[in-house]
């Protein structure tokens, strides 16, 4: 393994070095897809795996190593829920449930949590810490409306803790790959702001005010509890006055709190004036990121998509026109504040926007786009540039708040993706995608 191009086919611990300084970026770039492989290195296959007249889903995106399936790949976490037609009521619950891979996909029902959106479900996290037996999940007291988040044992069958903060009732808006943290959103203010995002009934604690100094992204000790605004909305407010200085708006939100994969990074979006709650005011959607320790808060003018994804070191992936105006697959890197590299052509990636995941090893990447009724994935082995393209799995008719986005969520072998869609009779379900390597 002397030569860096071999070293940087190996697995993803390898790599990190290798992408930072630029040897994987040019790998990327140079290994676009072939248009017209001699024969395919590998197919995809689809598979259902959750069935009945209830609706059962994972919830978000797979981004920043968020996997749905436990360190072993027994279990699959689920939610199990009544209607898809609506948002869910105040005191609407939804089950959660692992499926067993080991026992025919069986569903085991173990809680319920009145914390949920069709969109993000709970904000699903195995424990980095314990992986095979614990994770994180969303809740709400609905005679309160104060939002929490409850870390709940597998083995035990039981919550083994919840995180409470009485003056500032926050949950979990993702937890760091190494697990030593989590950052904390206000979902009562998302509800209010961007629906889609939110929690019914729950509380807005800083309603009051468009830009608090008391509300923004919270970041969380998992091992002590301790708590502390990691950055205020105050602060993100003048920072985009800095260049925006005549800027209106009804109320800052943040989407996306995005962890890099060494555990020291977020990237997120500000935003104002979105989905039928514009009011008066400009519409915001402003990228930032901050060191963990809340340092080096930066403003970013190159916008690459709604839904990026972390890559190694510095590198996000995301969306934006190239010199010629084609939306393209981007690296983006946040130190130098530029593209450095792009992934894949039209063909391969024809709408860059969609929902988007790097695999845990880093070699495998997925596009999962809309097209009618009907969610797309586009599959690519960064390796060698080969790649494949699933059929369509519908969607229904669902749109704007209640929407099934095509969120691909890789499992830890980087061999399989779980997926939403709808089945036959018309309930949302669970399905499965499978890398499968073709015979030479």
């Amino acid at each position: 393994m002397s030569s860096p191009i071999l070293r940087a086919f190996y697995p993803y611990r390898i790599r990190i070095g290798l992408f930072a300084s630029g040897v994987f970026l040019f790998l990327l770039h140079a290994c676009e897809p072939r248009k017209e492989p001699v024969a395919p290195a590998f197919s995809l296959e689809l598979t259902q795996l959750t069935s009945g007249l209830k609706h059962h889903f994972f919830g978000y995106i797979g981004q920043c190593l968020t996997s749905p399936w436990n360190a072993s790949e027994r279990y699959i976490l689920g939610m199990e829920i009544d209607s898809i037609h609506r948002m869910p009521h105040a005191d609407e619950a939804a089950t959660i449930f692992v499926l067993d891979r080991q026992a025919n996909d069986q569903l085991i029902y173990l809680e319920k949590t009145h914390a949920w959106n069709p969109q993000q479900g709970t904000m699903f996290y195995w424990n980095p810490k314990q992986p095979e037996r614990q994770f994180y999940f969303n809740d709400k007291d609905t005679a309160t409306g104060k939002v929490f988040t409850v870390l709940y044992d597998l083995e035990e069958r039981k919550r083994i803790r919840e995180f409470r903060y009485e003056d500032t009732p926050i949950g979990n808006g993702g937890v760091a790959p190494d697990g030593s943290f989590w950052l904390g959103l206000n979902y009562g203010r998302m509800s209010r702001l961007r629906r889609v995002t939110g929690y019914s009934g729950a509380l807005d604690w800083s309603k009051e005010d468009p830009a608090p100094k008391n509300d923004g992204i919270f970041i969380v000790n998992t091992k002590t509890g301790e708590k502390r605004l990691l950055v205020s909305f105050f602060q993100l407010e003048q920072k985009i006055k800095e260049s925006q200085p005549d800027l209106q708006h009804t109320g800052l939100f943040i989407n996306h709190t995005l962890w890099n994969r060494d555990s020291n990074k977020i990237y997120f979006f500000a935003r104002a004036g979105w989905s039928g709650n514009r009011g008066e005011g400009t519409r915001v959607n402003v990228p930032f990121t901050i060191n963990a320790d809340g340092s080096g808060l930066t403003r970013h003018s190159i916008f690459v998509g709604g839904h990026p994804e972390w890559g190694a070191g510095n590198i996000l992936i995301g969306s934006a026109p190239d010199d010629t105006g084609t939306e393209r697959q981007v690296l983006y890197d946040v130190g130098k504040m530029e593209i450095v590299g792009y992934l894949g052509d039209s063909e391969l990636f024809p709408d860059p926007e969609g929902d988007i995941s790097l695999s845990a090893d880093g070699n495998w990447f997925a596009n999962g786009y809309s097209t009618d009724t009907l969610n797309r994935y586009s599959v690519l082995r960064l390796s060698d540039g080969a790649w494949a393209r699933s059929g369509g799995i519908s969607k229904g008719g669902y749109s704007g708040d209640i929407r099934i986005d095509p969120a691909p969520r890789w499992n830890r072998s980087s061999d399989a993706l779980l997926l939403p869609g709808m089945a036959a009779n018309g309930t949302r379900q669970l399905f499965l995608l499978e890398v499968i390597p073709n015979e030479p």
